[in-house]
């Protein structure tokens, strides 16, 4: 689908009408000596054509009943991944921040709730640089979040943000997001450590390239010993259609063809592998496992 200037206003308004008390929605697992949580930044409100627009009705109705999704708005979570290994306290994404959607931005709140002060966050990865991933890096007074962090993001996500063409040729419906982002990565531009695909971003921590949702879009692998997490932002972005019939073209994805691609790639690694996964909107706090069902996958939740 191809996203109208409509549909974004949604995404980033539909919120405002929808806020609720805060629910941290935390899941946590121990890989060797790393400790690994998911924080609740809250959930996003999404008119349901931002996922299925463009989908065939016919083919998708039977998806939406087995799922019980109705014709209401989606209100998928936002899971922060948040990794401790000696001394190192690591955020995967800063969250929404303020000014977003009124139902997201909670993950200050999240990390008080386990006694993690901003200054105690000492490095913050991205995945990407859509707004619920990238915005919570600033308070609301426009100053960095995380004061004593490094922030990581890899080479080609950063440039194709950062470039002030991408803005006007990016699409109509897509360059407040160019715009915001820019603006956050002006702020972050002394501070920002680069990497390529494969590198390690830090001990036990491998970048791995996942594009089409956005061009240099990344996925983490967590590892320690035989032990793996792969940590995959939106590389897959929910756990209904993407999982099931993840070679359909999802009307959040820059390049859906591409993102059904590498969504094919991931999921079949998953499964075969049975490796644990953290999804950024997947529900439950967003850990757990893909199963081969039928033609396609499913989600399953938990350790």
């Amino acid at each position: 689908m191809a996203l109208s200037r409509r549909n974004f206003g949604l995404w980033a308004a539909a919120g405002m009408a929808a806020a609720v008390a805060p629910r941290w929605a935390l899941a946590r697992i121990e890989l060797g000596a790393k400790t690994i949580e998911t924080l609740s930044d809250g959930h996003l409100t999404l008119p349901p054509e931002f996922i299925f627009g463009g989908l065939d009705p016919e083919a998708l109705q039977p998806l939406l009943t087995r799922y019980g999704i109705g014709a209401g708005p989606l209100m998928p979570e936002v899971n922060v991944t948040l990794l401790r290994d000696e001394g190192r306290v690591v955020l995967f994404d800063a969250g929404s921040g303020p000014g977003f959607q009124d139902s997201a931005g909670k993950l200050p709140g999240a990390l008080e709730a386990i006694g993690v002060a901003p200054e105690d966050v000492t490095h913050v990865v991205f995945t990407h640089c859509h707004p619920d991933h990238l915005w919570g890096v600033l308070d609301d007074f426009e100053e960095l979040l995380f004061p004593e962090a490094a922030f990581l993001m890899g080479q080609e996500e950063w440039d194709y943000w950062y470039d002030p063409d991408t803005a006007a040729t990016i699409g109509s419906s897509r360059a407040a997001m160019a715009a915001g982002a820019r603006r956050r990565m002006e702020v972050l531009e002394d501070r920002v450590q680069l990497f390529a695909d494969g590198a390690e971003i830090l001990p036990g921590v491998a970048a791995r390239a996942t594009p089409g949702h956005t061009p240099g879009h990344m996925a983490f692998e967590v590892r320690s010993g035989s032990e793996s997490v792969l940590i995959l932002g939106d590389a897959v972005g929910n756990h209904h259609v993407s999982f099931a019939e993840p070679a359909w073209p999802v009307g959040s994805d820059q390049d859906p063809q591409t993102a059904a691609a590498t969504r094919l790639h991931l999921l079949d690694q998953l499964a075969a592998e049975q490796m644990r996964l953290i999804g950024y909107h997947l529900p439950g706090g967003g850990i757990g496992r893909a199963e081969r069902a039928g033609s396609g996958y499913r989600f399953v939740a938990g350790e």
